[in-house]
């Protein structure tokens, strides 16, 4: 949050309006010495508070940043707040004792008096900065909504456009079995699979999520169609922590990794493509990574627009964590955040 401009208004307002509180009767209000004075007191105090808040908000707010901690955040704000309005109070009462003694004595009346009113200032501020955030978030809500709203008309609009495809595809499918020799079982297992994987991607596109146990079904399947070509020069191995596959993935995206690694680089019986898909407890991310060789020519010129895909996915489900790319001269690593 950029707040020099409040800064800039809401200081002098504040402490302008604070003096005219504090001024006790109508005659001090036409000296301008008696007004200076108390308005220069006044810019003085909430100089201090204002900024020693302003600080102690954007600490707590860094460590606590998510929704759900906003209770933790504000319980500790009101506590070190406190502290801070009673230290600052006590300490500039003590300095201004120094100046003007009758009119800032240290005794603890006084000086609680003091504190007590300076507390609504620093509400105030709190107030403040904790309603501009609210309305930017709820704003930044909005615009979420309306791109999820947007992207989810697109996807039944190319739906109701394709909406002959899964029959004539199926069809064609049993039909094809139909004509296949039971004997050929290879045969069988891959238009089966095909099937499957045709299945997944239409039931998939209609969800804004799916558990890493099915994404990760998917990808060996569709694995098992691409060795049918490469054949064991291509090698792919799954390390995941059983806890973790009830976390959750943009549907198609360890499979997209997946894709482009075969579309960009060289897979041979001299240069076999390596894809290792990790995943650690501790650290909240899927690791997919490949052997990179690249082709001279690819299947297609890498225009990026699959990863920049995949990240505007995860930036909308508002994952945990962003999507990290990392490129060596031998390695290819994207981490997928997971999303519980």
């Amino acid at each position: 949050m950029n707040d020099r401009r409040l800064l800039l208004l809401g200081v002098p307002l504040l402490a302008g309006l604070i003096s005219l509180l504090t001024v006790d009767e109508l005659p001090q209000l036409l000296n301008p010495e008696i007004l200076v004075v108390n308005l220069a007191i006044s810019l003085l105090f909430t100089t201090v508070l204002w900024l020693g808040t302003r600080t102690i908000w954007f600490a707590l707010l860094r460590y606590y940043p998510r929704v759900e901690q906003t209770r933790r955040r504000l319980w500790l704000l009101a506590g070190i707040c406190l502290l801070y309005t009673a230290a600052a109070t006590a300490l500039l009462m003590a300095a201004l004792h120094l100046l003007i003694p009758p009119y800032f004595p240290l005794k603890p009346p006084a000086l609680f008096r003091q504190i007590s009113f300076n507390l609504i200032p620093a509400v105030l501020v709190l107030l403040l900065y904790e309603s501009i955030r609210f309305f930017q978030q709820w704003e930044h809500n909005v615009r979420r909504a309306e791109q999820l709203t947007q992207a989810g008309v697109q996807s039944q609009l190319e739906a109701l456009q394709n909406q002959l495809d899964p029959h004539f595809l199926f069809n064609s499918l049993n039909t094809l079995a139909a004509l296949i020799d039971d004997a050929n079982a290879p045969a069988q297992q891959f238009v089966e699979q095909l099937a499957d994987v045709y299945r997944y991607v239409l039931l998939a596109r209609e969800k804004p999520t799916v558990p890493l146990a099915e994404e990760l079904a998917f990808v060996e399947t569709y694995v098992a169609l691409q060795k049918t070509r490469f054949r064991d020069n291509l090698r792919v191995t799954q390390h995941i922590p059983a806890g973790l596959l009830t976390q959750h993935v943009a549907p198609l995206s360890v499979q997209l990794l997946v894709e482009n690694a075969l579309k960009h680089n060289v897979v041979s019986q001299a240069h076999p493509l390596e894809v290792t898909i990790t995943a650690a407890a501790e650290g909240g991310y899927l690791r997919v990574q490949n052997s990179f060789r690249a082709r001279a020519a690819g299947l297609a010129p890498s225009t990026g627009l699959g990863l920049q895909n995949i990240r505007h996915r995860y930036e909308l489900l508002q994952a945990p964590l962003p999507v990290r790319i990392e490129a060596t001269e031998a390695t290819f690593t994207v981490y997928l955040p997971l999303i519980g």
